[in-house]
This record gives structure tokens, C-alpha cells and sequence, in this order.
């Protein structure tokens, strides 16, 4: 498989992938938000936003590669209406995927604008991610309860 081939192929996995992590974000901000967390219901809705910026770009970046841009399908993922449970949830799936950076990275090495766009992506959910660690420990720290109060 040739490396435009490969790259393209990871890039249409991250529009799949992203394109149903935004929507999940979108909805679990509308559930934190009819909670009265609305600072939770904000910060949800503007991360959902940055997905979709990024599953634009993937698709412009499939798009200059001579790819075909699908519309693919995954599996159902849970639904959370309990903020730390939901932390916890998006935290590891942010670790798994970071997992995987380097391999993805490796690929695109000689594609400076894929490896720029991936490399962009890669530092926004790794923020994302230290972001969710900060507010389960602080969770622990102060109390699920006070840290709550700060959410409304």
C-alpha cells in the first residue's frame, strides 16, 4: 500500500472515529447542561465543535490525497449521565487512542501537511485529556459534590 494510501486510510478511520466522538459530546453536553452544569454544557458543546473543525480538515486533507471521503459506521458507545463516570470513560479513550500516535506519526513521515494536521489533532486531544485527569483529581481532592457546585 502506498503511503498516500495508508495516510488517506487513517484519516477517513479518524473522520469516523471523530465525527461520532462529536456527536457524543454534543449529547452529553445537553445532559450535563439540563443538569444545571452549564459551565459542563458549554465546555462540551465547544469540544464537539473542535472535533468537527478537525473531521473537516481530515476530510479536505483525504480530499487533496485523492482519496474518497465515506461516511462510515461504528459501534454504539455508552451514554453517561454521571460527570465523573463520564471523565473517567472519555479519559481512557483518549489514552487508548494517544496509544497510538507514533505508529500514525510514522506513517505519515515524509507528508509534511498530513503529519502538521495529525500532529495539530494529536496536541488537542492530549490537552483534552490532561484536562479530564485535572477534574477527576480535583474531584478527589475537594469532593465530587464542591467540585460540582463549581459546574453550575
Amino acid at each position: 500500500m502506498a503511503k498516500n494510501e495508508k495516510t488517506i486510510e487513517l484519516f477517513q478511520m479518524l473522520v469516523t472515529l471523530l465525527s461520532q466522538q462529536s456527536v457524543g459530546h454534543r449529547i452529553e453536553s445537553r445532559i450535563f447542561a439540563s443538569q444545571g452544569f452549564s459551565k459542563l454544557g458549554e465546555k462540551y458543546a465547544e469540544h464537539a465543535e473542535e472535533e468537527m473543525q478537525f473531521v473537516e480538515k481530515f476530510i479536505d486533507r483525504i480530499i487533496d490525497l485523492g482519496g474518497i471521503v465515506k461516511n462510515g459506521v461504528v459501534n454504539e458507545v455508552p451514554v453517561y449521565e454521571d460527570i465523573e463516570e463520564w471523565l473517567t470513560y472519555d479519559v481512557e479513550l483518549s489514552k487508548s487512542g494517544l496509544g497510538q500516535v507514533g505508529e500514525i506519526l510514522e506513517t505519515m513521515i515524509g507528508d509534511p501537511i498530513s503529519y502538521d494536521l495529525f500532529k495539530d489533532y494529536v496536541k488537542d486531544e492530549e490537552e483534552d485529556m490532561l484536562w479530564g485527569e485535572q477534574q477527576l483529581e480535583l474531584m478527589k481532592m475537594i469532593g465530587k459534590q464542591n467540585w460540582l457546585m463549581k459546574q453550575i
